[in-house]
């Protein structure tokens, strides 16, 4: 979940140069990604996603916020979440690695260097890692 367009643009421009058939869905604020989110289970014909790129500073519900909504939730807790931020600042990796995120980057100010992070996290996990089933996942309240 990206508000800024231009890091959007880069995420997906990353992605089309790896080949990677991604459909990339972005959401403004942290409201309208969890909205879009929440969709899943509501009998709407909406497609889990098999990643989730999390920024921090998110407007209306902040990254933190997001992330916690996620994995306290049982039908989206799966979901790897992949922060990837501008923040360096240890104290937002500790908070997020509490939050349970999956891992957590700093983005790269560096155009090439972006571009390689995101190569990177797709290899990851879109093919390295082995990711339970929707309807597999563990139950666990």
């Amino acid at each position: 979940m990206e508000d800024d367009p231009g890091d959007a643009l880069m995420i997906q421009v990353a992605l089309l140069d790896q080949g990677v058939p991604a459909q990339l869905r972005v959401a403004a604020d942290g409201v309208a990604a969890m909205t879009y989110l929440r969709a899943l289970g509501a009998g709407r014909r909406v497609r889990r996603p098999d990643l989730i790129l999390l920024d921090l500073n998110l407007p209306r519900r902040d990254g933190r916020e997001v992330l916690a909504e996620l994995k306290a939730d049982v039908d989206l807790r799966s979901i790897p979440v992949v922060v990837l931020t501008a923040s360096a600042a240890e104290a937002d990796v500790a908070a997020c690695y509490d939050l349970q995120a999956n891992a957590f980057v700093t983005k790269p100010a560096n155009l090439d260097q972006f571009a390689e992070v995101v190569r990177r996290i797709d290899e990851f996990f879109l093919t390295e890692v082995r990711l339970p089933l929707p309807d597999q996942r563990a139950r666990n309240v």
